[in-house]
């Protein structure tokens, strides 16, 4: 197996009472059914968004290694604002271990592995909180960890434990491009190409994600140099499993 890691203020609507004063030139009692069917965002998913972009703006944009690690601690500071500010969600602490997970990925070696324990601690408190947050990407996130990190005595690294989560991330979100990704990248490394195949392209026929296109245009690229990497390959040539 390989062991290198491979993640704006609310606007409320509110309601104008039925006797408030008419700024608009229609009567108050219409003017407050109006502004009932806006939609309440929700302040932690806006901030999400935020991180989601920036993020894949930094991992599929900026080309320079060290510049990417001086934007990733950047945005990991501001996703620890979110956490602590939102301590009771979940999502912003999956974000903010996505952040840390792919720092640590990118500086790499023994320096990195205090990073990722600190990204694993999170995701596992987004695990307890709510384990269905973000279709489950705390297990995708995790079980990630758990296959790239070294196992004992250096590092947390655990197989089983790893295809465990993905497993449960593929449960709650089946067709999802991030889940099929990573558990096709961690049969690949246990030399399982058949199934890495299926679930490769499982993931290029994901559904766009209209709110992250960037993350999508990435992650597929991701795929096809995973299948041009196993192509001709099958785990009836080469197997090598943990179990």
């Amino acid at each position: 197996m390989k062991k290198t890691l491979i993640l704006t203020t609310a606007i409320l609507s509110l309601s104008v009472p039925v006797m408030a004063q008419n700024y608009g030139g229609q009567p108050a009692a219409t003017q407050t059914l109006i502004e009932q069917k806006q939609p309440v965002q929700d302040p932690v998913m806006e901030q999400i968004a935020y991180l989601q972009k920036e993020w894949a703006r930094i991992k599929y944009q900026v080309a320079d290694e060290d510049s990417q690690v001086s934007a990733l601690k950047k945005l990991e500071a501001q996703a620890a604002k979110v956490s602590a500010t939102y301590a009771n969600r979940a999502e912003p602490k999956i974000w903010e271990g996505i952040i840390l997970a792919t720092e640590a990925g990118i500086d790499g070696g023994l320096g990195a592995l205090g990073t990722v324990k600190k990204a694993k601690a999170l995701l596992e408190l987004a695990l307890e909180q709510n384990p269905q947050a973000l279709n489950g990407s705390a297990h995708t996130s995790l079980g990630s960890l758990y296959y790239q990190v070294p196992g004992w005595p250096i590092g947390f690294g655990d197989d089983e434990k790893a295809e465990k989560h993905l497993k449960q991330a593929l449960q709650t979100n089946p067709n999802g491009i991030d889940p099929n990704f990573f558990y096709a990248d961690f049969l690949i490394e246990d030399g399982r190409y058949d199934e890495a195949k299926t679930h490769l392209n499982r993931g290029l026929q994901a559904a766009d994600r209209p709110s992250r296109p960037l993350a999508d245009a990435g992650r597929r690229q991701e795929i096809k140099a995973a299948l041009a990497k196993i192509s001709g390959k099958s785990e009836h040539k080469e197997k090598s499993g943990y179990n």
